[in-house]
């Protein structure tokens, strides 16, 4: 009976023991516990000090709210050391951005202290001093047939062959389309193209009929040009069908119901990378109802992690479905054929350059180069021009040669030319440079010209009569640009942007896996390009494993898992479109040199 008695009193001082540590009594159950009469253990002997009466338990409870204490302070030490050392982890770094300020900024000049390696341009004393070792070098020139070393990418993907709306029970619930999808597309040539793609994905996704893309007129690109200026519009709506349905305009009886007001239809502005789940929770409902939506405006607006059908259909547009309207498509074959002839003497093959050295860029880089005062001048009132008071807003912190050190600066042609006389390119490469009016280009060209004599433009290979038609349209000037870079042996970026990286997967969806893409380590080139002991051996040692580096890059896939993938498909089109290559056609029907 006793046995049964302790066992049901055991409940109840838990729940006592609960309720005096939820008031703040400190030792939870054990305590009471060893006050239980039921105890068995021996009591240890009287203390010979004050208060020798306390019981073994009571002792036990204090050692044991003594301990709890002793954690606590224990915690509240490191909680409070750790934030000491947060301050001066704050301070520190405070004082480093400072220190950069006074080394890199303005200050420099001031207080005499060395300006920190890789700020400030010194590329045209560089040249000077190197210029007769680079005339002397009588090593071997690269071989163009046989700059890439890495061989073809080997990626096995199965190919999805039918129309996507089954896949989300869409064909269902409505046999025919949920109605008409509206985007218009901003900004340059390459961001229009990832709109497009971008809405070829999405009407696929809400089973919806895609009305051409409308362009929006930029400020910047100032080209008024529309779908079919730039694009084949019937190659379009015959390469999509079977995919999605596409029309050029909406039906009359539409237009009618919105007083043919674009405006007056419902419209949708979308967050940036906006995952399927949005489009199918809140516009298809929408789209279902009234039949027709419109989002505006419309760039990034599809994130990249999208189910595979949904990337075939990106794939399809991009690939297959977008092909430069015959305007642009015959002056490019010529360019082409013309660069091809130039390039005579290394087989056809030749290297093609984005260079985005023009003022605006330049500008709007905050970098500095070698025009002293009367250059900053100059930016400064071409800044305030365009750009009114956002480069003298409060917040807004200019420093060059931060920007210099963190590679943000656009390569001058002077540092592009070093570099790739530095990997093996001899005065016997053929060049053609894509870019808009280069900054003071009598200037920054000449150096260039020097080590590169065979450089070519769109300008120089097309006759005024041919050019006519394209002067004043930016994105079509760019369309030409494109092209011939898309067909050279050796392609250059020098400062990102959408340019570059729709080529580079461009590239490698044509010339299997590889981008045969030089993308510069800016970081790494700064510093060599200050570097005023640097001799020619030392710098060609450097610049040979850059080209290294970039072969073996050329050709890989990004390791990230696909469910927190962000990067592009259309800069790393394979594996997902790797079963549209075999039934590719290119944009230009022209007979290619061996590659």
């Amino acid at each position: 009976m006793a046995t049964n008695k302790n066992m049901k009193a055991k409940p109840y001082y838990h729940q006592q023991n609960t309720n005096a540590a939820a008031s703040g009594g400190g030792g939870g159950g054990y305590s009471s516990e060893s006050s239980n009469g039921g105890s068995n253990s021996p009591s240890p002997p009287p203390s010979p000090r004050r208060h020798a009466s306390i019981s073994h338990s009571r002792r036990r409870l204090r050692t044991k709210s003594f301990s709890f204490f002793r954690r606590d302070s224990f915690a509240l030490t490191v909680s409070f050391i750790f934030r000491r050392n947060l301050r001066y982890l704050v301070l520190l770094c405070l004082l480093y951005v400072l220190g950069l300020i006074m080394c890199v900024g303005p200050f420099a000049g001031l207080v005499g202290h060395t300006p920190v390696p890789g700020s400030v341009y010194r590329s045209h004393e560089i040249f000077g001093k190197l210029w007769d070792q680079i005339q002397s070098d009588n090593s071997s020139a690269i071989d163009l047939s046989s700059v890439w070393k890495y061989k073809r990418l080997k990626v096995q993907k199965p190919c999805l062959n039918s129309t996507v709306g089954r896949y989300f029970g869409i064909e269902k619930e409505s046999p025919g389309p949920s109605g008409f999808l509206i985007v218009e597309a901003n900004g340059g040539l390459n961001q229009q193209r990832s709109a497009i793609c971008n809405a070829v994905a999405v009407a696929g996704l809400l089973n919806a009929i895609l009305v051409i893309p409308r362009f929006e007129f930029n400020s910047v690109w100032k080209d008024p040009s529309e779908f079919g200026d730039i694009y084949d519009e019937d190659h379009f709506v015959a390469t999509l069908d079977g995919y999605i349905k596409v029309v050029r305009e909406l039906p009359d009886l539409l237009m009618e119901r919105y007083d043919y007001n674009m405006t007056n239809i419902p419209t949708f502005r979308v967050q940036a990378w906006a995952p399927a789940s949005y489009y199918m929770g809140e516009v298809y409902p929408v789209l279902r109802e009234q039949g027709v939506i419109r989002i505006a405006p419309f760039a990034n607006r599809l994130a990249m992690n999208v189910p595979p059908h949904i990337q075939l259909l990106r794939c399809m547009a991009n690939y297959k479905a977008l092909r430069f309207s015959d305007p642009i498509s015959t002056l490019a074959e010529k360019l082409v054929k013309r660069m091809i002839e130039k390039s005579s003497g290394t087989g056809g093959k030749y290297v093609s350059i984005h260079l985005r050295f023009e003022e605006d860029m330049v500008a709007f880089s905050c970098c500095l180069y070698d025009g002293g005062k009367a250059e900053k001048l100059e930016m400064d009132m071409f800044r305030e021009k365009w750009w009114k008071g956002k480069f003298k807003r409060k917040d807004r912190v200019i420093l060059p040669g931060l920007n210099r050190i963190n590679g943000k600066c656009p390569l001058t042609p002077l540092e592009v030319g070093m570099m790739l006389r530095g990997m093996g390119f001899d005065n016997n490469t053929s060049i053609y440079l894509a870019s808009g009016k280069i900054y003071q280009a009598e200037r920054h060209l000449a150096s260039l010209l020097k080590m590169f004599p065979l450089v070519y433009t769109k300008e120089s290979l097309a006759t005024p009569d041919e050019l006519a038609p394209f002067e004043g349209y930016s994105s079509r000037l760019a369309a030409l640009d494109y092209t011939v870079c898309l067909f050279s042996e050796v392609f250059v970026t020098t400062h990102g942007g959408n340019f570059p990286h729709f080529l580079m997967g461009h590239r490698r969806f044509l010339f299997d896996g590889h981008s045969k893409t030089i993308n510069p380590d800016k970081r790494k080139l700064v510093l060599l390009f200050q570097d005023m002991n640097i001799s020619w051996v030392t710098f060609k040692d450097q610049m040979e494993i850059m080209l290294s580096e970039n072969d073996r890059k050329g050709i890989m896939v990004p390791r990230v898992r696909k469910i927190n993938r962000k990067t592009s498909i259309y800069t790393y089109p394979l594996p997902e479109c790797r079963c549209l290559q075999q039934s590719h056609n290119t944009t230009l029907q022209l007979t290619q040199p061996a590659r």
